[in-house]
């Protein structure tokens, strides 16, 4: 456990001190985002573009990620345990890129069709039965999204095969 909290402060320290616009706290064994964090990133939380929280065992964000990482434009939450996102993730509004591959949802979480930037939605391996592909489509940006390895329902899977302005990756199972 000493070894993971010293692999956090040491990714942290080095985001502040060499004004990197990325922080990279991947498989740090976290099991949600540390609040003495958001106090040392205070004076460079705005410059911070890019999350990397990959490969641990979180179950929850907050929303005080969220509305502290304001200009965050790539989210990388895959290999995680989540099964919902909080609603303020629809404040990130520079939000590109959001990886929520290989967790727990078992449904779409809606509050990301509220953000009018993003362009890349990844859910490849979680439960998801149902997309709203109409309102997918109605999201200005989006270019790709993949549901890979998610068991869609039969009306979902039907409306996917249809063609749209973006790129859908999913599986149909036998």
């Amino acid at each position: 456990m000493a070894e993971a909290v010293a692999n956090v402060v040491r990714r942290v320290n080095e985001t502040v001190e060499e004004g990197k616009d990325r922080l990279d706290l991947s498989n740090c064994k976290l099991i949600n985002f540390p609040d003495g964090v958001f106090k040392i990133l205070k004076s460079v939380i705005e410059n911070i573009h890019a999350v990397t929280l990959a490969d641990n065992v979180m179950k929850v964000i907050s929303s005080k990620f969220f509305g502290s990482f304001t200009h965050l434009h790539e989210l990388d939450l895959h290999c995680n345990v989540l099964t919902k996102l909080p609603d303020a993730v629809a404040d990130v509004e520079h939000l590109k890129v959001i990886d929520l591959a290989n967790n727990k949802f078992s449904v779409f979480p809606e509050k990301l069709l509220e953000i009018a930037t993003l362009e890349t939605i990844n859910l490849e391996g979680n439960s998801i039965t149902e997309i709203p592909v109409e309102r997918l489509s109605a999201m200005p940006a989006l270019k790709w999204i993949n549901v890979k390895s998610n068991p869609l329902d039969k009306d979902t899977l039907t409306a996917l095969q249809t063609p749209h302005q973006f790129e859908i990756l999913f599986t149909v199972d036998a």
